[in-house]
């Protein structure tokens, strides 16, 4: 999942009360393993429903067991069978308990002569978690409807009777019926070419997660980037991401060279509606990408890299469970930058990494001790505390660290070896560290020791010699920032015009919490900073300028807040209208208006901020 989306997974506090194998999972893996998941899906868009039938393939562990434990959340179960090798089916007595309010409900299917086969026929809820349906007035086009998953963390179960937990892998096969006039993709391969005939088949040959599970389906246009690559995107849009993603098979061939073979054939990238609440997310064979990235100067372009880095990291060698999760995401954002300064020259991937680094010192005296480590200790730890900064870019950090000690070229090479030797399977932070203190630490001693790598990843905070990247650039903003807030220096006189993205929001970062308002309203008549088109920039500026008090920017706010659900992009402007009343009154017009368009996490995060601002 793309960086610098914090607040993604806030509404997702979950107990470590289902089970010893994965605390979000009912699923008993040591008893029987889902290996296959065979999916026939016919898509209602006027209900808003999938209807479905999943055969699982088993795999049973434990010769005494005779239960299988599926994740659910909203389905409704039409009935279960085993399947013999002659495809017959018979019936299985099974309960679904009743709904947790996170974990969903658990699926208990009795199945004593331990089939190789299960199948559940079942439908979907219109309020699924994992789905979101858009109605044509919500699509760019208008012409049609729009349907999309967003299964990571823990919501491939509210389309899908699955074991739901990263630790288990599988393969699958799915047939997808669709109105004649969409275009179905899914994290498989996909054929640019397919006709609009309404049955659309997949195979993803390679073992994933089930977080990895995705599927879309509308209005979709296809524009071919490279030899394996493709941009898709509704009509009107996707020009202007081909454009933007032009050196998407460049990035391939540069994370290869780094790290040896892209194992999954295509790489494709599918540009969502603005109601997406990430940035993005790496299905394999199919990122999902928000509109937001597409300002026309590549400037965001390291989202691409992010999400490719993953076919290595996260979708490769996966974390075996969110505790761990920095092993997906710390190491993406290293092979991220690493591929931006190949592509895009030292100077932005030293900025990105800078900001990540700002983030994470903002960010860390917030959090509680446990969740300021890389693998936290047993306990209470959400799944939003794993996803949070830490994981990016304490993560991140640390691999930097790893690779200014023992120079570039020798931690390419453990880097990759370390790729081959987890290919395709779940690990842990244990395991991770058992195979790198022999291939790294060991092997090139005197160079870290292993306390060091010990403080990194189970110590709080960040070790105080972390190395921190130069930028001249970004020093002479900081000077030239002191110098516009001291007044010394006139808005118009900055030198911004050859600023790109991330120095802007840099300037923008540095600001105080409470700024002038006179300052504020110099700098937007002399550079147009409401209303920008930009919407990394925009965002930084309205929580500013709300801040100053500055309700000229209301409108344009409010028109940032309901074009866009991604809640990375959202949620300050709504946190900083909430602090007075007027604001408060004010976002809660806003969102009576952006609500239908935005994902049903954006609308639960929201509505969890409202309502604690109230209660202020």
């Amino acid at each position: 999942m793309s960086p610098l989306r914090t607040l993604a997974l806030g509404a997702l506090l979950l107990p470590l009360a289902a089970h010893a194998n994965d605390p979000y999972s009912y699923a008993q893996p040591d008893e029987v393993r889902v290996t296959h998941l065979d999916l026939q899906l016919k898509l209602d868009f006027p209900h808003r429903q999938l209807d479905g039938q999943a055969t699982l393939t088993l795999d049973w562990k434990d010769p005494k067991a005779g239960t299988l434990v599926l994740d659910t959340r909203d389905l409704t179960i039409a009935s279960v069978a085993s399947v013999d090798a002659g495809g017959t089916a018979s019936p299985l007595p099974y309960t679904l308990a009743p709904r947790d309010k996170q974990l969903g409900s658990k699926l208990t299917i009795q199945a004593p002569q331990r089939p190789h086969e299960v199948r559940i026929v079942y439908t979907t809820s219109p309020a699924a978690s994992g789905l979101q349906w858009l109605p044509p007035a919500q699509t760019a086009g208008k012409r049609q409807p729009f349907m999309f998953s967003q299964s990571e963390s823990i919501h491939a179960r509210s389309w899908v009777p699955l074991q739901d937990s990263p630790a288990i892998r599988f393969t699958y096969d799915a047939h997808v019926s669709a109105p004649r006039d969409a275009r179905v993709v899914m994290s498989a391969p996909n054929d640019p070419r397919h006709p609009l005939d309404g049955e659309f088949s997949f195979a993803q040959t390679h073992p994933i997660p089930s977080y990895l599970l995705a599927i879309a389906a509308g209005d979709l246009a296809v524009r071919e980037t490279g030899p394996r690559s493709a941009v898709y995107a509704e009509p009107s849009v996707v020009g202007k991401a081909a454009h933007e993603f032009e050196d998407t098979e460049k990035m391939i061939r540069t994370a290869e060279q780094l790290y040896g073979p892209y194992r999954w054939g295509r790489y494709d990238i599918l540009v969502l509606p603005p109601s997406f609440p990430y940035g993005g997310m790496e299905n394999p064979n199919m990122t999902f990408a928000t509109p937001t990235v597409l300002v026309g100067d590549k400037s965001l372009i390291s989202l691409v890299a992010h999400e490719l880095a993953h076919s290595w990291s996260g979708n490769l060698v996966t974390a075996a469970s969110w505790r761990d999760i920095w092993l997906n995401e710390g190491v993406t954002t290293y092979v991220q930058g690493r591929i931006t300064e190949a592509l895009y020259g030292k100077r932005q991937a030293d900025e990105e990494a800078l900001l990540d680094i700002h983030t994470l010192q903002r960010e860390l005296p917030s959090l509680p001790l446990n969740a300021q480590r890389l693998a936290p200790k047993p306990g209470h730890v959400d799944a939003d505390d794993s996803l949070s900064d830490v994981a990016y870019n304490k993560g991140s950090w640390f691999l930097r660290t790893l690779e200014q000690r023992f120079g570039r070229a020798t931690f390419d090479d453990y880097l990759k070896s370390y790729f081959n030797h987890f290919a395709f399977q779940s690990i842990t932070t244990e395991q991770m560290l058992d195979f790198l203190k022999p291939n790294l630490i060991d092997k090139y001693p005197g160079k870290m020791s292993w306390n060091e790598v010990q403080e990194w990843v189970y110590g709080t905070g960040v070790p105080k010699d972390a190395p921190v990247p130069d930028s001249p650039q970004f020093d002479a903003i900081d000077k030239e920032r002191t110098a516009f807030l001291a007044g010394t220096l006139p808005a118009g006189k900055l030198d911004a015009k050859g600023w790109n993205t991330q120095e802007w929001m840099y300037f923008l970062d540095g600001l105080p919490d409470a700024p002038p308002l006179a300052r504020m309203q110099q700098l937007d008549g002399a550079w147009h900073l409401t209303g920008t088109p930009n919407a990394e920039i925009g965002m930084r500026w309205y929580v500013h300028a709300i801040a100053a008090g500055d309700k000229a920017a209301w409108p344009a706010a409010a028109e940032h807040m309901t074009r866009i659900g991604r809640l990375y992009l959202t949620m300050p402007i709504y946190a900083a209208l909430s602090k007075t009343p007027d604001g408060l009154a004010f976002a809660r017009q806003v969102y009576a208006k952006a609500k239908n368009g935005y994902h049903p996490l954006t609308q639960q995060a929201v509505e969890a901020l409202l309502a604690k601002a109230a209660k202020k």
